[in-house]
């Protein structure tokens, strides 16, 4: 199982029948993939579509049906489509239950930055702001660090936040990390990995429970 697989699939087991759900650009989109049998979830784009269904594995699909990062996505039957703003009306009036997205960097009070590396050219935060405001609860899905090994999960941002304590969970290819008023809670750590390796590569103080199960 690759790292990405692991990492949405932990977070696949979040989601609760019924739920509409925000997957965000990249890796999050993978959630579809791994939803229960027989559970009903709403994906949402913010480009104005109800009913998303798992990315298309073949040349089948209708073109002009992509996500809000442009790239082609099946629909379920029942789906609809609107425009920006009803979409928006949607995320704002906190009628998403659930957003998963990525992150550079979250810290120990839930704060997530995710849009912009100072100095380098990017296309904007699309609508993460908006997301991780409205949702009713966010989930990070992101490795646990970065490529030159640095840690992502820290005590305060170094990177400009794209918002303020918003964050609920964390999971990375290692661990399951709860964001609570008391701080960062270590909840659940992968087969094949230990506290202590977890602890390590963590740039936050982590609350240890008697009880840290495996996933």
């Amino acid at each position: 199982m690759s790292v990405k697989e692991r990492i949405v699939k932990r977070v696949a087991k979040e989601l609760q029948d019924g739920d509409v759900v925000n997957l965000g650009i990249g890796m999050p989109t993978m959630v579809a993939d791994y939803i229960a049998e027989g559970m009903t979830i709403h994906l949402q784009s913010e480009n104005g579509i109800l009913g998303m269904g798992p990315v298309p594995q073949d040349d089948s699909y209708d073109r002009n049906i992509v996500n809000a990062g442009g790239k082609p996505v099946t629909v379920e039957n029942g789906a609809c489509y609107f425009d920006s703003a009803d979409s928006f009306v949607i995320i704002r009036g906190g009628h998403v239950d659930m957003t998963v997205l990525g992150a550079l960097q979250v810290d120990q009070r839930g704060s997530l930055a995710s849009h912009i590396i100072p100095g380098r050219m990017v296309p904007g935060m699309g609508g993460a702001m908006d997301l991780v405001t409205g949702s009713k609860k966010v989930i990070v899905a992101m490795t646990h660090t970065a490529k030159d090994g640095s840690a992502k999960i820290l005590s305060e941002l170094t990177l400009p936040a794209t918002a303020v304590a918003r964050v609920h969970k964390i999971v990375t290819e290692l661990a399951v990390i709860d964001v609570t008023q008391d701080g960062l809670v270590l909840r659940e750590v992968a087969e094949g990995t230990t506290v202590d390796e977890v602890v390590k590569k963590t740039g936050a103080p982590l609350l240890i429970p008697a009880s840290v199960t495996y996933f």
